[in-house]
């Protein structure tokens, strides 16, 4: 047998250690680099192939595992490599600098000079030995008259030529498992690494338990990932079944983006809306990043920004910068415009489905809004497109836009409501006064306390060319909007009362609460809260950042309406003098509903309520005849 020995041309004998601990943050990633590598040798071959007028074999990778003998086998039919190439490519890490190299990797430790290897040095073969204690590679060259070679190596810088008995062309690497990668040698264990990196490999690859007589070879991957077809022939079923199979546990997509450009940059993809499900929470990490029909991440920061986050699916370009593991992204100029052009072709994607379809944007509304505006609020691109595609409920149930609630407002108050947007939070329970705004044509739009007061102070404080945008509480607002008549010398006398029963000579409480009266044109509502516009975006803007504790004493104002009936009839008893009990329960019920129209009531409130109102019906029922 003729042999030959050498050894690996490095400058340092550390360098295995630092591969097997080292060199990839995952050591399942093993079986990634060596199926990509088998794939791009196919792809070397069919390209000479071609270009000489060769026949182009099917290309074909095969990974048979055998547990009783404990190895792993990857084979190809690729263009396989002479015994000079294969030194010249396996066998001689002859970097530059690999002596400073390993002594920065020892100073670093094992945290993060990871990063930093294979981006630079091209190591990815020698990641099998993070799980081999022996590997054998195999290799017959396509160029004319080869002869198969065998190259050996126990996991340290010697390594041995030998005869090959490989008659086909392509390369065979063969790995001994270390005892401790033995589950790797598990069919459903080597399984499921397969799909996870390498479903959509270029070219079949086929795994084979040799441990069971009668197994049959089973394909794991698909060779045309569905972002590589034509979008043209593609029905909503293909793209849906996509999903499907990617994301089984989720519900239908809303709705989908295909990718595709190839100047100044490569990127392919499909980006998908996600249905929310309320009771589960956001699945991180739902967009998949391939680099050749390559796994890569599904850490995909800095190339999707934050508020794309929800979005799922998979996007495919060639121009990311990688590092040793092909798992995080350096700087590069590529990521940034990558960056950009997703962002704007999402954002052209939702303002044509508002235009082509609105019903199914509306409908997707209640998944997609809080992206939306998050969207608007991160990306001055974004902001630029979508702002004027936000939606917000109206007084009627009604998705609007900014623009169409304005264009809303009776002409009678355009003037006073111009550029301003009067909004009520969705938790507040009582609507009388937005059937007092309504009923005068006036509309108010729903907000939440968690994404909408942060856009709300985003809107104001960003113009877009000539709009304004003034954000007012409908308790703030509707005094100005709707009070009908001066102060008289009897309203003064109900602040008066009011005042006297609810706040005393309490100093403390004359510190939380004021009372003021305002004649309204509906008469029907008693009284309402309110508090200092500015307090009250303070105090919105903190609970959204979850300081549910925030104990600074907000002041707040009971406005009083005159002009009720139930107000009027207290002040009468009031000044009768004979039922002032009565006509002080009549205040703290009034008090009570002003609480519960505004921000509710507490657990004790509501109690104290309950007994207050119990006791106001008792007194009131010996009147009714």
């Amino acid at each position: 047998m003729n042999t030959r020995k050498g050894s690996i041309s490095v400058k340092t004998n550390d360098i295995f250690p630092i591969i097997k601990k080292w060199l990839y943050s995952e050591h399942d990633i093993f079986i990634r680099e060596l199926v990509s590598n088998a794939c791009d040798a196919i792809t070397k071959r069919a390209t000479i192939a071609r270009s000489q007028g060769y026949e182009i074999p099917e290309g074909k990778v095969k990974v048979e595992v055998d547990k009783a003998n404990k190895t792993i086998i990857i084979s190809d039919n690729g263009i396989g490599m002479t015994d000079s190439e294969v030194e010249k490519y396996i066998a001689q890490l002859a970097f530059s600098g690999a002596e400073e190299f390993v002594q920065k990797m020892k100073d670093m430790g094992n945290t993060t000079a990871k990063d930093e290897i294979i981006g630079k040095f091209g190591l990815g073969f020698y990641s099998a030995f993070m799980v081999a204690e022996k590997v054998e590679v195999e290799s017959l060259s396509m160029t004319p008259g080869s002869v198969a070679t065998k190259w050996t190596c126990l996991g340290d810088t010697d390594y041995e030529f030998s005869d090959s008995t490989k008659s086909e062309t392509g390369t065979t690497i063969k790995l001994y498992i270390s005892a401790d990668s033995e589950d790797f040698l598990d069919t459903w264990k080597l399984k499921e690494t397969l799909t996870h990196y390498c479903d959509f490999m270029p070219y079949p690859v086929g795994v084979l338990d040799l441990s069971q007589a009668d197994a049959s070879e089973e394909i794991i991957n698909e060779t045309t990932p569905l972002w590589k077809k034509d979008p043209t022939v593609l029905t909503d079923e293909d793209y849906k079944e996509f999903y499907r199979k990617k994301f089984p546990m989720d519900q239908e997509p809303l709705f989908w983006l295909h990718l595709n450009v190839d100047h100044p940059f490569t990127l392919q993809g499909v980006l998908f809306f996600p249905k929310l499900n309320a009771n589960k929470p956001v699945q991180e990490n739902g967009i998949k990043l391939y680099c050749k029909q390559v796994f890569v991440s599904d850490s995909v920061k800095n190339v999707v920004p934050d508020f794309l986050g929800l979005l799922k699916g998979a996007i495919d370009s060639t121009d990311i910068p990688l590092n040793v593991s092909r798992s995080a992204l350096q700087g590069d100029p590529n990521i940034k415009k990558i960056s950009n052009y997703i962002i704007k072709k999402v954002a052209e994607s939702l303002k044509k489905l508002f235009n082509t379809d609105r019903e199914r944007y509306e409908k997707a509304w209640e998944d997609i809004g809080l992206f939306v505006k998050y969207g608007c609020m991160q990306d001055t691109k974004f902001d630029e497109i979508m702002r004027k595609y936000v939606l917000f409920k109206n007084s009627d149930s009604k998705l609007v836009t900014l623009e169409e609630y304005q264009a809303s407002i009776p002409e009678t108050y355009k003037e006073k409501l111009k550029e301003k947007y009067v909004y009520f939070e969705k938790n507040q329970s009582d609507e009388s006064l937005r059937k007092q705004l309504l009923s005068e044509g006036i509309h108010v739009i729903e907000t939440d306390q968690y994404i909408d007061p942060h856009f709300m102070q985003h809107a104001e404080m960003s113009k877009q060319g000539e709009q304004s945008f003034k954000f007012s509480a409908i308790d703030s607002e509707i005094e100005n909007i709707l009070e009908t008549m001066t102060t008289t010398a009897d309203d003064i006398k109900v602040k008066d009362f009011f005042k006297h029963v609810l706040v005393g000579e309490n100093k403390d409480l004359e510190a939380k609460l004021d009372v003021d009266v305002k004649n309204l044109k509906n008469a029907s509502s008693s009284a309402y809260f309110k508090v200092d516009e500015n307090m009250k975006r303070f105090q919105q803007m903190t609970k959204s950042m979850g300081n549910s504790a925030f104990s600074m004493p907000i002041k707040k104002t009971l406005v009083v309406n005159p002009s009720n009936t139930l107000i009027k009839n207290a002040l009468k008893i009031w000044e009768k003098g004979e039922k002032k009990e009565l006509a002080e329960k009549i205040c703290h019920h009034v008090q009570d509903l002003a609480s519960l129209s505004s921000e509710g009531l507490s657990s004790e409130d509501k109690e104290k309520f309950v007994t207050r109102s119990q006791a106001l019906v008792q007194e009131l029922s010996q009147y009714i005849v």
